[in-house]
């Protein structure tokens, strides 16, 4: 048999492979990680699934920065507990990543050199103890709306993942908006404080969930792969839909001068997204984009001592093992 004709045949078992793969994404059947899968499909569930760990990562260091400054032990606990909770998300979607052939070490070069990216929210200051309500609201409250569907997405180690950081994502934006609650109706300055914070992280937490769909370069074929379910606008508007009768309780205004209740749509009407803003935060040019690196570079080379010495002592416990 010649070269072109084994090539042609590899050819032709990679498009009945393919055509097989399709029909099962068609099917809604989950696709594990020992499965055949394009090359494609892997790496763009690397990208996402990666993105969205070190997200969680990074995402520590906002409200880690309000730990020693907490107003009670209930909210110090309670904040600790959330920050706790990211970490574990993040280890859990570095997990699931890795199931597609890429390592733990590799994930991390790729973030402290600059070649992945996380949510370009986490590149804003947090300036006052509202924000940990604002966050926790807005923030976490989007990321939900967003990551819901993906419970339901094609790769089922993502899938299995998601269930579990989603519950407990849920508690994080109630845990939010009870402290937007509290300051809501508190003293007239605690008010301010709890509006200030909402006027700078509305239009973030917007910007969040991604481009516009006309300008997304990865909404289509995500969607098409079930990868998401929503694309990056219908996710947008659900988000707006709920978050502005929640702000209405409470005596908070939207910072959206164009914002309305559009009847014949079912869904409000809302201003313009300054999307050059978010473009220069997601090229590093943020608030906080080079402050938020560092910490994350520092903090994983101090604590080299402490991966080694873990590693030291389960080898150790490995060589006692084969010895019994």
């Amino acid at each position: 048999m010649s070269n072109e004709q084994i090539k042609e045949m590899e050819i032709e078992r990679s498009r009945s492979l393919e055509a097989q793969f399709e029909e099962r994404i068609l099917r809604d059947e989950k696709i594990e990680a020992k499965d055949w899968m394009p090359e494609k499909y892997r790496k763009t569930h690397i990208r996402q699934i990666s993105q969205h760990a070190h997200s969680e990562i990074i995402g520590m260091l906002p409200e880690g920065n309000w730990i020693t400054r907490a107003p009670s032990l209930r909210r110090k606990v309670a904040l600790l507990a959330k920050i706790q909770d990211e970490a574990g998300h993040g280890l859990y979607l570095y997990s699931a990543c890795e199931t597609l052939g890429i390592s733990r070490e590799e994930l991390y070069e790729q973030l402290h050199s600059g070649k992945a990216k996380y949510s370009s929210i986490f590149n804003y200051p947090t300036v006052s103890w509202a924000d940990m309500g604002a966050v926790g609201w807005l923030v976490d409250g989007a990321a939900i709306i967003n990551q819901v569907p993906l419970c339901s997405t094609s790769y089922g180690p993502y899938a299995r993942a998601m269930i579990r950081v989603c519950k407990e994502e849920s508690f994080h934006q109630r845990q939010g908006y009870e402290i937007m609650v509290k300051l809501a109706n508190g003293t007239p300055e605690q008010k301010e404080m709890a509006q200030d914070a909402l006027n700078r992280w509305w239009w973030p937490s917007l910007m969040m969930l991604g481009p516009t769909d006309a300008e997304s370069v990865h909404t289509e074929q995500s969607m098409k792969w079930k990868l998401k379910r929503k694309s990056n606008d219908e996710l947008r508007q659900q988000f707006i839909d709920q978050t502005v009768p929640q702000a209405e309780l409470i005596g908070l205004t939207i910072p959206d001068k164009d914002l309305k209740w559009n009847e014949e749509r079912g869904s409000y009407d809302f201003g313009e997204i300054d999307w050059d803003e978010f473009w220069q935060v997601v090229k590093g040019h943020g608030p906080c984009n080079k402050e938020r690196m560092h910490a994350r570079v520092n903090a994983w080379e101090e604590g080299e001592w402490v991966r080694d010495a873990a590693m030291a002592y389960a080898e150790k416990n490995k060589n006692i093992n084969k010895a019994v």
